[in-house]
């Protein structure tokens, strides 16, 4: 993976807090999956997926296997003293463990303190939004919420990313504040702007310090993979840790 495939964390975390997103550029993925694909789930060659991941782990140095999550859209969060494998969300304290999750349109929001001893990510797609993941991966951290930043990385964009009534409410019902995310299209569909419905929520949970989005997988063909516009695709991996020694 070249210095290209790595979009870094545009955000003051502390220096021993390292965090990002890969793009789709390089590996050695084919087909539908072509680029750096990261997950083993979605049917690439398996063999191709763990070069990825090893090109990965070689350029980024990174100081432990990444935790690969089986993620399900719900808001259940792992950690290095609690391991839950079916979870949405992943947090530490320890230096060298690798906190990761794998999206392609879902948002994937990374947090750290601001003392730079304990990070998180949690991979928020509408449902897991709406369900409180991040909300509840907040609980996992050993700070006040005011002490803590978080950072977007790519998920499709406020132009592309059109849902039903149903989406709508499931924000709308618990706080009309969410009502700025949705901009109607017709009658009964909307054009939702999940970094918008993000900001709301951590806004209220106390997170003051928010950085990043902007980017649009859906549109950027070229840079990301995303499921509304293939289906059949990879999957980019948002990754954040404490580097050991630092």
């Amino acid at each position: 993976m070249s210095d290209a495939g790595w979009i870094k964390a545009d955000w003051p975390a502390p220096k021993n807090v390292r965090a990002g997103t890969t793009t789709r550029e390089g590996g050695i993925s084919q087909g539908n999956y072509a680029g750096f694909n990261l997950a083993l789930h979605v049917d690439d060659d398996a063999g191709d997926v763990q070069k990825n991941r090893k090109q990965l782990a070689q350029r980024l140095r990174l100081p432990s296997e990444p935790q690969w999550l089986q993620q399900v859209h719900g808001c259940d969060v792992s950690s290095d003293d609690k391991p839950v494998t079916c979870a949405d969300a992943i947090s530490t304290s320890k230096p060298g463990f690798v906190c990761t999750v794998m999206t392609a349109d879902c948002l994937p929001v990374a947090f750290c303190d601001v003392d730079g001893t304990c990070v998180a990510v949690a991979h928020a797609g509408w449902r897991g939004l709406a369900a409180g993941v991040l909300i509840q991966t907040l609980k996992t951290m050993p700070t006040s919420n005011k002490r803590l930043m978080a950072w977007f990385g790519p998920a499709i964009g406020p132009k592309a990313f059109e849902v039903g009534d149903e989406v709508r409410a499931a924000f709308v019902e618990q706080s009309t504040e969410f009502s700025a995310a949705f901009n109607k299209i017709d009658e009964h569909h909307w054009l939702m702007d999940i970094y918008q419905a993000a900001r709301i929520q951590l806004a209220a949970a106390g997170v003051e310090r928010v950085y990043g989005g902007g980017l649009c997988t859906y549109s950027q063909r070229e840079l990301f993979y995303s499921y509304r516009r293939n289906r059949q695709t990879g999957r980019m991996a948002t990754l954040v840790w404490i580097e050991p020694g630092a």
